[in-house]
């Protein structure tokens, strides 16, 4: 056998000549056909990934996107117009390399800077847009990424439109010192009086955004998305190694982190970008008119569901032989329905909105934004679970300081857009466990008061099963408050009654029997304006009996309260508890 048959001779990367084996040689593939992944080390084709969105096909991992294919990504085609183009980097400190740098990424990258500003639209929605390429000095922001920013900020100000930033950046720009510090102040006060105008802003996180990006625009949206994955922080993870000189633990600083810990609304797929980016500038139009397809034909309204007074002022019950024990009973048997149906039957194109921007995300309160009728309202409900393992997801329905600053962060959304608020009250209370203290659960419990008494919309409470204590009370601050026929609202559970005045938590049952606490004892005090009749038994399976009755009911609420002004809401809701 000869040589040349198992053997050939070729050029090594190297430069060198050589020989390899036939056997292990690769066919030769065009240039910049193929990619290595940089997460698992996979092979991929390159048009593949830009085809997908610039996902890993093998692991799912994200790459980082240049700024002109995130628009064409999220916006209707050929909208977009840019918008300050040209702006010079100065160089304040004189710092030397710097500017050469600059001229040398302009040719490599095609940017002018390391943002991307213009208009567009979203599925026919105007937006203002801003979108940072990581490939431009990490994005950092110096003068020229502030003033961009600024300025596009004031110009949808002045044009009354939404505005939606991707924040990309390692920081601030460490070759522009102090100035590059002040741009921070810069785009947070143009934010504010963009804010204050009752304009939406949107905030996309993607990977990665820190430094004082992060403690300026990135963290001051209406609404807050994350890509998943995506480093997110003030403090880079190698610098707080080095500081506390400890390994930190997986995932930190993360989307899924930030989420758990309440600083962000949710994480979106890139693929779902565009539709939730869309969904959500929807439910934020201004003067929103409904469309013909999402009007609902007005139902007859069923009268005999309204519990009515009779001759001798007394209201006419379906179960009149209830004790109130048994309403208490019945207001926590495990096949009632919970807040999370409520909303999936009364609502259309609800979208949850996550954490309360302080420390985490309270299970035990569901929030966001849907339609009632064509009409964008803010929606907030404790939560119960449908079974044991989402019952102690949810804490059984008991909400910690976290949950209350989720409900009310959401209510000043809502103040701030004109949406009504409609909430649902179902909770043995607050919960009371040490960490519940540590973070204030009487401050938490005392602001939602304080601050629901002065909201300047519609605000709605429905009592849909236990109401219990100042837990039910921080979400019932309302302009009405209604209750359905077997819930039960009290100053606390019949065994706490009972414990604390008898020193015997077994006389739970006569204790209910004093405390007054079913649906027409409160509706005869004047506590509740409305009681709604429930089937017996009352399931899943016959809610629509309710809920139909319930969404004519709120159609008339939203109309009659809907006509008032901030001003008269709040008289007339301080009144309201003023002579209780």
């Amino acid at each position: 056998m000869k040589l040349d048959n198992v053997f050939k001779k070729t050029r090594l990367s190297s430069g060198r000549k050589g020989y390899i084996s036939l056997n292990s040689a690769k066919p030769e593939v065009p240039e910049g056909l193929l990619r290595k992944c940089n997460k698992c080390g996979s092979a991929i084709i390159a048009e593949d990934v830009k085809k997908d969105y610039y996902i890993c096909p093998k692991c799912g991992g994200y790459f980082r996107v240049h700024a002109y294919r995130r628009i064409e990504m999220v916006t209707d085609e050929g909208t977009f117009e840019e918008w300050d183009e040209g702006l010079t980097t100065p160089n304040p400190l004189e710092y030397k390399g710097y500017e050469e740098k600059l001229r040398m990424l302009k040719e490599k990258t095609g940017l002018d800077e390391a943002v991307v500003t213009g208009k567009a639209r979203i599925d026919g929605t105007e937006t203002v847009l801003g979108v940072c390429d990581g490939r431009f000095l990490m994005a950092s922001m110096g003068e020229v990424v502030g003033e961009k920013i600024a300025r596009a900020v004031e110009r949808a100000t002045k044009e009354r439109l939404p505005v939606i930033l991707f924040a990309c950046s390692g920081g601030a720009r460490m070759q522009e010192g102090i100035i590059s510090l002040m741009q921070m102040a810069k785009t947070s006060a143009a934010l504010k009086r963009h804010s204050d105008a009752g304009l939406l802003y949107i905030s996309v996180l993607t990977d990665p955004t820190t430094g004082g990006v992060t403690a300026s625009f990135a963290m001051l949206g209406d609404v807050i998305l994350a890509e998943p994955k995506a480093l997110i922080g003030f403090a880079g993870p190698r610098v707080i190694e080095q500081t506390i000189g400890q390994k930190l633990p997986k995932g930190f600083q993360r989307s899924e982190f930030l989420l758990e810990h309440g600083f962000i609304d949710g994480i979106v797929e890139r693929p779902q970008m565009k539709q939730t980016l869309s969904q959500i500038l929807m439910l934020h139009k201004e003067e929103r008119c409904p469309s013909p397809g999402e009007v609902a034909k007005q139902e007859k309204r069923n009268e005999s569901a309204w519990l009515k007074e009779d001759g001798n002022g007394e209201l006419s019950l379906n179960n009149q032989l209830a004790s109130g024990w048994d309403r208490v009973l019945l207001s926590r048997m495990n096949d009632r329905p919970v807040g999370s149906d409520y909303i999936h039957a009364l609502f259309t194109d609800f979208i949850e909105f996550h954490g309360d921007r302080y420390y985490a995300d309270d299970k035990a309160v569901i929030g966001g934004v849907a339609l009632f009728r064509g009409m964008p309202v803010t929606v907030i409900a404790q939560a119960k679970g449908t079974n044991t393992r989402e019952n102690i997801e949810r804490n059984f329905g008991m909400p910690s300081p976290d949950g209350y600053r989720k409900a009310l962060r959401l209510m000043k959304q809502a103040e701030k857009f004109h949406r009504p608020v409609i909430c649902f009250v179902d909770t043995p209370g607050a919960f009371c466990g040490l960490e519940a203290e540590e973070r204030g659960q009487g401050e938490a419990i005392a602001r939602n008061i304080y601050e629901m008494s002065g909201l300047k919309v519609p605000v709605l409470s429905v009592i849909i099963g236990e109401g219990g204590s100042g837990g039910a009370l921080a979400m019932a601050v309302a302009d009405e408050v209604w209750m359905l026929e077997n819930s039960v609202y009290s100053i606390l559970s019949p065994e706490g009654f009972a414990s604390i005045l008898w020193k015997d938590s077994s006389k739970a049952e006569e204790a209910a029997g004093v405390m007054r606490l079913t649906a027409e004892d409160l509706y005869c005090m004047g506590i509740v304006e409305e009681v709604l009749a429930e089937p017996a038994p009352y399931t899943i399976e016959n809610l629509k009996e309710v809920t139909r009755i319930l969404e004519s009911k709120m159609e008339c609420f939203l109309d009659r309260y809907g006509k008032m002004s901030g001003e008269e809401l709040t008289k007339r809701r301080y009144d309201r508890f003023r002579k209780m």
